[in-house]
């Protein structure tokens, strides 16, 4: 089976394929820098939250459903054994989640022999608020880090992480936003992450031009955070309809004063100015090396 792109910017820089990540990645002869990954959380139970101050059902989808504890741990292990593959000897993977499969992901990588780095816990400054006042309000999601080989040294930007946190070792919980308005101005996916949180793991784990994939693309965070800081992008998803929000997003910021205004929004929460951080300039597209792809 060939992997045919569902959309590639016209510096090669972005591109989209559409299908099932577990039969696209083995036909994908190419090795990545770095993976981030947001797969099914399994929480969609029939409950209930709050989005933009309507009462709403956590169910995402039939994706999102447990299908119980063998076939979701086999599940998880059976991406991520395929992403393994795909990431480069010193690359790392990154993966999101809430207690629902955390620790699921969590046995899979040591499994797989990978070494886990760190568990960040991503507090939410503004949560949706506790319906049932019967429990502590939900405000937190956790996101693994570990690196594909034990013995092979990994990529940390570690000075600038500590720029960005105004000069002190950033520490392992993050408290920033859940998506804003302007993150949704071409549509919504229900498990949207938000730019500053992908910009900040972007940064902390690649070099410019480097290749970050998502194998769970969604609305493509991944993605934008990587065009918007000068890497390259592959993104797999089944759904057409998030695929056309991910190519509207990334049209959107070839508009240089939207990519300009996004960059500002993005490192809102850094002690440390894009500018002083990006190398690349604007003036001189780079093409790379292409994904081998039709």
């Amino acid at each position: 089976m060939s992997v045919i792109p569902f959309y590639r910017s016209e510096n090669k820089d972005f591109t989209l394929a559409k299908g099932d990540c577990l039969e696209m990645l083995p036909n994908i002869n190419f090795q990545f820098d770095m993976i981030f990954a947001d797969p099914p959380y399994f929480l969609s139970n029939g409950g209930i939250s709050v989005q933009s101050g309507k009462q709403v059902s956590v169910n995402k989808g039939d994706w999102d459903k447990s299908q119980g504890f063998e076939k979701d741990n086999e599940f998880n292990y059976k991406w991520l054994s395929l992403c393994r593959e795909k990431l480069k000897e010193n690359g790392t993977i990154w993966i999101s989640g809430t207690y629902h499969n955390i620790f699921s992901v969590a046995q899979m990588l040591n499994e797989l022999d990978f070494r886990i780095l760190n568990c960040i816990t991503w507090a939410k400054t503004n949560p949706p608020p506790n319906l049932s006042c019967k429990f502590f309000t939900h405000s937190t999601e956790f996101i693994l880090w570990a690196r594909k080989n034990k013995k092979v040294t990994h990529y940390f930007n570690y000075e600038l992480m500590k720029e960005i946190n105004g000069g002190t070792q950033m520490r392992d919980l993050w408290s920033l936003p859940a998506i804003a308005k302007w993150e949704k101005s071409c549509g919504k996916h229900p498990t949207q992450k938000p730019l500053p949180l992908l910009a900040r793991i972007i940064l902390a784990s690649t070099k410019e031009n480097d290749w970050v994939l998502d194998p769970f693309t969604g609305s493509s965070t991944t993605g934008i955070a990587a065009s918007l800081l000068n890497r390259r992008f592959l993104g797999l998803d089944k759904e057409d309809d998030f695929l056309k929000i991910s190519k509207n997003r990334r049209i959107e910021i070839d508009d240089i004063k939207t990519r300009y205004e996004y960059r500002e929004k993005i490192m809102k929460y850094s002690d440390k100015p894009l500018k002083e951080i990006l190398e690349v300039h604007e003036d001189t597209p780079y093409f790379g090396i292409d994904l081998p792809i039709e």
